[in-house]
């Protein structure tokens, strides 16, 4: 049997909540618990739309829409603010069996910037779109539309006072939003500076894809833009290969292109999906000064993840095994 073929009758879906600080003793229990809930929701969800035969794009929009909209990830709703005050949203998604792509970056009123990713993909001539133009393509497209506060939470907000505070930097006027109640009060924890949703998935036809979204950086000033948006970066799929979504230390990230080179190892070296993993992020990113880790499937039903953090808000399933769900170091 081929490896195509072999593919064909497999599906996979690795989902990752963001890499940080997140150590053992520092969750509560009904934390610990609430994130491995809303893991399971997530990677569920994705699963069930590969089980019933549907694309991998479909099951990456789909588990990412539920991030999105979950206050204990970075990203949209519960999204961390700009030193301006401000919540600016990165996605990206790509298409393993076309190596289409589609990112936007600083976006400010798009519910899900990972469906306008795949908008501008799939309904524009351009792979990046940023901004205010990303905003109003996002609406020409019908995409939903929501006004900033809708992103905005009471604990990223204290999370930005206590970091400009802590540089020296000038607190702006609080946005609106803040007086609305926060569903995930008490419950979510800050995994650091750093915060990024991912998902891979291989479907039935054996075709890889990944999407990445997130709010960036705690107090990012001037445009700052990192890896999530970045193809190549923070997020790669190639069904020559496989699929990858990033989280860290964007710059690193970037100046690594961590996920292409995770790529490049596995098509042009036959490396193993787990060793180029752990090559690039255990061994390259560290010894650049960078932190942070990866998801990532293969076409053949290989899945993997590498972190360098002490934990990493993670899960897998795969047809046919038992849903693994991880948060520390020392989980499998």
């Amino acid at each position: 049997m081929t490896t195509q073929a072999q593919a064909a009758q497999k599906w996979a879906i690795v989902v990752h909540g963001g890499a940080g600080t997140i150590d053992r003793g520092q969750l509560r229990p009904e934390q610990e618990a609430a994130y491995r809930a809303a893991l399971a929701k997530v990677v569920e969800a994705g699963a069930t739309v590969l089980d019933q035969g549907g694309s991998a794009l479909d099951a990456v929009e789909t588990a990412i829409h539920l991030l999105e909209e979950d206050p204990l990830f970075n990203s949209a709703r519960g999204a961390v603010f700009t030193a301006e005050g401000r919540i600016e949203l990165d996605a990206s998604i790509m298409d393993g069996a076309s190596l289409a792509a589609g990112a936007v970056a600083g976006v400010t009123r798009t519910r899900s910037p990972l469906s306008l990713a795949r908008a501008v993909m799939e309904r524009s001539p351009h792979v990046m779109m940023v901004g205010a133009g990303a905003d109003a393509f996002s609406a020409s497209q019908g995409l939903e539309q929501v006004d900033p506060s809708y992103f905005a939470t009471h604990r990223r907000w204290r999370s930005l006072e206590n970091y400009l505070k802590a540089h020296d930097l000038p607190v702006p006027a609080k946005p609106p939003g803040l007086e609305r109640p926060d569903p995930a009060n008490g419950l979510a924890h800050d995994e650091g500076k750093h915060g990024t949703v991912g998902v891979v998935a291989l479907d039935l036809n054996g075709d890889v894809a990944a999407g990445t979204s997130t709010g960036g950086t705690t107090g990012k000033q001037w445009g700052r833009v990192g890896d999530s948006p970045i193809i190549g970066a923070g997020t790669y799929a190639s069904n020559a290969a496989c699929a990858v979504s990033a989280t860290g230390a964007g710059e690193y990230f970037i100046r690594l292109t961590v996920a292409r080179d995770i790529a490049a190892l596995v098509e042009l070296k036959g490396m193993s999906l787990q060793a180029a993993a752990d090559e690039v992020v255990q061994n390259k990113l560290t010894a650049l000064g960078g932190d942070g880790g990866i998801i990532a499937v293969a076409p053949d039903g290989q899945v993997a993840w590498s972190f360098n953090t002490s934990g990493m808000y993670r899960a897998r399933a795969a047809k046919g095994e038992a849903t693994s769900i991880g948060i520390y170091k020392d989980e499998p």
